[in-house]
């Protein structure tokens, strides 16, 4: 029983080296130059890559964590990393970073255009259409990225996630973001939602097509006798749709977008029922 304990003793001591080495690179960016500090974030990125890192990390409580110093070190793998030509039969590209590969072993399933780049995780059983995957991304199994869907830099995607046709997940890259969109298992995310600047999407919840949240974009719950406000979270399983409301400028009163939450997705619906249905539940037209 000793030897197992001294191990994680010792892993938790590299992984305080290793962290204190990204932030010391952070308040000094002179450190890139040195091998110990591009070796340190090389060994971050790979191991974001392989999921035994992440930019942000889910608590028994419910709430996540946010690892800025993971973050960090994605964000300075830019500098020290230099162009060069990847060629993929007769596609040509020429960028600082390399394509994620060896899906097969990693039973992730890739449509032609599918692009995830080195250093994002991708889980067995997540399927890739013509989408793309930056860096830092974390998508759990059985999630369906539809095509067109991006999803961002250090984004968190829970397990059996859709991300509809067009959906844009944000990332924290440009401009830097203190904390990664944060997509919880289960959800369904319509065609052409954007999802930007930190915001999390509970369990189950479902987003209707078009929905943009931002962290200021008022989420309002609409179902009981008087509106309820969110910011910068939709509940577990609320069901969401485009809205606007009033709002007074100097030249006027007009209309502004927000979020409303219309209903709660039923116990009985099949998670992996169609947008369409969900909402349907509420008398809702699609």
């Amino acid at each position: 029983m000793v030897q197992p304990i001294n191990l994680a003793l010792k892993l938790s001591e590299a992984m305080e080296i290793l962290r204190g080495t990204i932030e010391k690179a952070w308040d000094n960016r002179a450190l890139l130059a040195e091998t110990e500090t591009t070796t340190a974030i090389e060994s971050v990125i790979e191991k974001i890559d392989k999921g035994e890192l992440r930019c942000a990390e889910p608590l028994e409580n419910g709430e996540w964590q946010v690892n800025e110093w993971v973050k960090k070190a994605v964000v300075m793998y830019f500098p020290i990393r230099k162009m060069e030509t990847i060629e993929v039969g007769p596609f040509e590209f020429h960028d600082k970073m390399a394509l994620k590969t060896n899906y097969k072993e990693l039973g992730v399933r890739v449509v032609p255009h599918a692009v995830a780049r080195y250093g994002a995780y991708v889980a067995s059983g997540v399927i890739m259409m013509p989408s793309y995957i930056n860096i830092g991304a974390y998508v759990d199994s059985g999630t369906m990225v539809d095509t067109w869907a991006t999803v961002g830099s250090c984004a968190q995607i829970g397990k059996d996630v859709h991300l509809s046709g067009g959906v844009g997940i944000g990332g924290v890259l440009e401009p830097l973001q203190a904390a990664p969109v944060i997509i919880e298992d289960g959800a369904f995310i319509g065609s052409r939602c954007i999802v930007v600047e930190g915001v999390r999407v509970g369990k189950e919840a479902v987003l209707g097509a078009n929905v943009v949240l931002t962290k200021s974009t008022k989420i309002i719950d609409v179902t009981g006798d008087t509106p309820v406000e969110h910011r910068g979270v939709v509940p577990p399983r609320k069901v969401v749709i485009p809205g606007t409301y009033p709002k007074q400028f100097n030249a006027g009163k007009y209309n502004v977008p927000c979020a409303l939450i219309i209903g709660e997705r039923k116990a009985s619906t099949d998670l992996k029922t169609s947008l369409n249905d969900a909402l349907r539940e509420h008398n809702v037209a699609v």
